[in-house]
């Protein structure tokens, strides 16, 4: 009986560690299965934090690339609206100085070219034109060579302040108030004009009119800025058309005045041709005294050269051309 007891007392603690221990292998188990599904949660969130963190570096990455397309549509449009004022401002620059048919435009009250051209010799003229060249100044009296875009004009003698003749240089424009007036040959605005000097600014280019030596088209280019090409150095001659000799015995290509009774720093007159044709050309003292390249130039000449020139085309009984260069013809 003890011995039974015994057997009995020792199957129940048996039983009673099994179930204790099985108790704690499932509690041990499902500790496992806990740690194992809080650690595969915190991965699943990890990995949803990189996704989201990868989506929002691709969503600034997607606005710096609109900005910059944003950027760079703005860039483009300010260099179209840049070119655009440019090309506005050009536009309004020619409208400015041309009218409607080419020809310049003019204030108003002031004559075009072709107006002056047409008017009464004595008439009143107003006009807008540009400095080309000034001729000389003394007792506040200026005499310059101008031109705008349509035609030349030669301004004698008008009221002008020495100050304000050192303003007049090549370009200037202004405004002249005078009367139109010719004198053997040379149509000019006369003695006595008013100017004013007004904002702009032109360079007349020089224009080739050999080809219009000895015709009636010419003189439709009075007091130009021109250029003759190709013309031969001619003797001088006397009043009665011999050749003047030197105190060798020598032809001679120059004169200091036209008859020859001048010396260094006077006008030098000189023979050229073209076509048989005989010229006679001026370097105009004032305009271009003795220290100048043209004046030396000329003083060089040889009869027979070949030489090409530039200046104003002066009138004086004829032609009379006030030469400002002479080179070797090309």
């Amino acid at each position: 009986m003890k011995k039974f007891s015994t057997l009995l007392l020792t199957a129940a603690l048996v039983f009673t560690c099994v179930a204790c221990g099985s108790e704690g292998d499932s509690q041990g188990s499902s500790d496992v299965n806990s740690e194992v599904q809080d650690s595969s949660e915190a991965s699943t969130e990890e990995e949803s934090e990189a996704q989201d963190s990868s989506e929002a570096d691709a969503s600034q990455e997607s606005e710096a690339q609109d900005s910059s397309e944003a950027s760079t549509e703005e860039e483009s449009e300010a260099q179209d609206s840049s070119e655009a004022g440019e090309e506005g401002d050009a536009e309004g620059s020619e409208a400015g100085t041309e009218g409607a048919e080419g020809t310049e435009a003019k204030s108003e009250g002031v004559m075009t070219y072709a107006e002056y051209d047409a008017a009464a010799l004595e008439s009143e003229v107003v006009i807008e034109t540009y400095v080309q060249a000034k001729q000389s100044w003394w007792e506040d009296k200026a005499t310059v060579y101008t031109q705008d875009k349509d035609g030349a004009y030669f301004v004698y003698n008008m009221v002008c302040s020495e100050e304000d003749y050192e303003k007049l240089v090549p370009g200037t424009k202004i405004k002249v108030t005078g009367y139109k007036t010719e004198w053997s040959g040379e149509v000019e605005v006369a003695e006595g004009a008013t100017f004013e000097i007004l904002e702009g600014n032109y360079i007349a280019p020089v224009e080739d009119v050999t080809s219009l030596l000895g015709s009636d088209d010419l003189i439709k280019h009075q007091n130009k800025f021109v250029a003759f090409k190709g013309m031969t150095v001619e003797p001088c001659k006397d009043a009665d058309g011999n050749n003047i000799k030197d105190a060798d015995g020598n032809d001679v290509a120059f004169l200091y005045n036209w008859d020859g009774s001048g010396q260094e720093g006077d006008d030098l007159y000189f023979n050229v041709s073209l076509n048989g044709q005989t010229y006679t050309f001026t370097v105009e003292s004032y305009l271009c005294d003795s220290s100048t390249d043209v004046y030396k130039a000329v003083q060089g000449l040889n009869i027979g050269d070949k030489i090409d020139m530039e200046g104003f085309l002066y009138w004086y009984e004829g032609v009379n051309p006030h030469i400002t260069s002479v080179k070797t013809a090309e």
